[in-house]
């Protein structure tokens, strides 16, 4: 009861999907580690901080029992223009993190106030937790070749999120399924980043336009094409995203402002104009001069 309760409580509050896995040490340690020392996490150095946490929640959180993994839809109800530069679907709208971070709050109130008291914690993609491990421990899809957790029936367009609490929970499944055959997402790609499983964010478009903040790569810049803040190549033609419906969740809804940065406005944009269009933004994360830099690598015919 109380894990069927606390899942209808969390679909009614917009999310999608949830599952449940048991806090433990995690079964990646190695590959995670050979991930890093490979270089492939580029200049994200954080990535290596807190390794032992990122391994075993239980350091993360005092007598960490249950896992409780949810995802949010983010796939868009209106695009972009195609001529225009693009910005990932994720950031059309207001900034995940402090939307996911509410509904976090509001279904960690329910639990303690209507169901049991429980300590734990809610993580936003914020902290040394390795979430998409735990949502395919939690029984809410499998990592597909392009390294996104894809829900069956419904794709790869979520944020995931997590509260890791102290009460024992029975655990789900997780669910046995593969990409098979399909190379879509390893041919399409831009910048040949991904190999089955595996990203190598030195070549990455996502991580050259968000997260590097220093000069783009040689690489990056011949290969950039339109793509101003992220890429979602790898998701666009993979075959599990075909049907994947619309967000319902008003805060993602893409702004007017977004919608109408064509490159040239883009081109021109000053600090003041970025502050007020991507006040709230996940697009704060490349900064404005991040976003600038961007600008003028893109490769506009």
């Amino acid at each position: 009861m109380i894990k069927e309760r606390i899942k209808e409580h969390a679909l009614s509050l917009g999310f999608d999907a949830v599952g449940f896995a048991r806090a433990d040490h995690v079964e990646c340690e190695n590959s995670f580690r050979q991930w890093l020392d490979n270089g492939y996490a580029s200049e994200m150095h954080y990535m290596h901080n807190h390794f032992e946490k990122r391994c075993d929640p239980r350091l993360l959180v005092d007598n960490a029992k249950t896992i409780i993994v949810l995802a949010l839809n983010y796939y868009p109800t209106e695009f972009m223009s195609a001529d225009h530069p693009q910005f990932s679907f994720y950031a059309y709208g207001k900034d995940y993190h402090d939307v996911i971070k509410e509904k976090l709050r509001q279904l960690f109130e329910y639990i303690n106030t209507e169901i049991t008291p429980v300590t734990g914690r809610m993580f936003v993609d914020s902290a040394p937790v390795l979430e998409r491990y735990w949502a395919v421990k939690a029984g809410l899809g499998f990592i597909g070749k392009n390294t996104q957790l894809i829900i069956p029936g419904k794709g790869s367009y979520f944020f995931l999120s997590e509260l890791i609490i102290d009460i024992e929970i029975e655990p789900d499944s997780p669910v046995v399924k593969s990409c098979g055959s399909c190379t879509k997402c390893l041919d399409a790609c831009p910048a040949s980043a991904i190999t089955p499983r595996c990203l190598d964010a030195n070549k990455c478009i996502s991580y050259q336009t968000i997260e590097n903040k220093g000069d783009l790569s040689a690489h990056c810049i011949d290969n950039i094409g339109n793509h101003v803040y992220g890429c979602d190549v790898c998701q666009q033609v993979c075959p599990h995203n075909i049907n994947a419906k619309g967000n319902n969740t008003p805060e993602f809804k893409l702004s007017d402002e977004l919608k109408a940065l064509d490159y040239n406005s883009l081109l021109n944009l000053s600090e003041e104009r970025f502050r007020a269009i991507f006040k709230g933004s996940a697009v704060k994360r490349a900064g404005y001069k991040g976003l600038m830099r961007n600008v003028r690598a893109l490769n506009i015919k």
